[in-house]
């Protein structure tokens, strides 16, 4: 029984993402890690940097509006301030990184795909991220014109329900860690951002629990500049073991 609950949690997609602090140090794969672990690890200083240090700043002003009577509130507004920085922050600078980091990460899933179905890799010689840049940053476009118009909904939900708010804000931000993430191999396949959606959505527990963990480790300092490629090759792990044999043959 204890076997069998290890296998099931094994081939969930929480499983898939802590497979990718397994595969990142394969041989081979590592010098494909280290530019977006670059790019994150710039960004990401920069980020909580500028965070912490205005926090205190502007949450000050905040308070300053309050009456007296409503003084109370400030043990309310500081866990809930930290808690909405921290994601909005981890999930925004992820997003620049990916954007920057996006022909590598593409490139990088690549080379993970052949090392797992034991194929050839491609050489991905400098001249190939140079051509895949436009394909790979307009891919980058579809995934923002997605996350937008549903982020300024659910961010609105967040100030006006506060408990359920929150809770529909981190699953909306799990979510879209799984399309970002489960989308690179999808991408190399030339498969439509649409189409892909809808088989993220034929398996969501599986995307849900993968995008928790990634949102969950995206969110923890340090730890946090390595999501991007242990995310980028569980997810491949998850495209080989679940959706290459229905899509990698189709040509578009």
């Amino acid at each position: 029984m204890q076997q069998d609950n290890r296998q099931l949690i094994a081939n969930s997609g929480a499983g898939y993402f802590f497979k990718g602090f397994e595969l990142i140090r394969m041989k081979g794969i590592r010098r494909f890690v280290l530019v977006p672990l670059t790019v994150n690890l710039l960004l990401f200083s920069i980020a909580f940097y500028f965070m912490f240090l205005q926090l205190e700043h502007y949450i000050g002003l905040i308070l300053a509006w309050l009456p007296e009577m409503l003084s109370w509130l400030s043990y309310v507004i500081w866990p809930v301030s930290v808690l909405f920085l921290l994601v909005f922050f981890s999930f925004i600078f992820s997003s620049v990184a990916n954007w920057i980091a996006a022909p590598f990460n593409g490139l990088l899933s690549e080379k993970m795909e052949a090392m797992l179905s034991g194929k050839t890799a491609p050489s991905g010689g400098a001249l190939d991220i140079v051509k895949d840049i436009p394909r790979t940053l307009g891919r980058e476009w579809c995934k923002l014109k997605y996350y937008l118009p549903r982020a300024i909904g659910f961010l609105l939900l967040y100030w006006i329900l506060p408990v359920i708010g929150q809770v529909l804000w981190f699953m909306f931000l799990a979510w879209m860690m799984a399309v970002q993430y489960k989308d690179y191999p999808f991408d190399n396949h030339k498969i439509p951002f649409g189409e892909m959606r809808t088989a993220l959505k034929q398996h969501q527990g599986m995307s849900y629990s993968f995008g928790i963990m990634a949102a969950l480790f995206s969110m923890i300092p340090l730890v946090n500049l390595i999501v991007m490629p242990v995310a980028i090759c569980g997810a491949t792990a998850l495209w080989v073991d679940h959706y290459q044999k229905e899509f990698a043959a189709r040509t578009y």
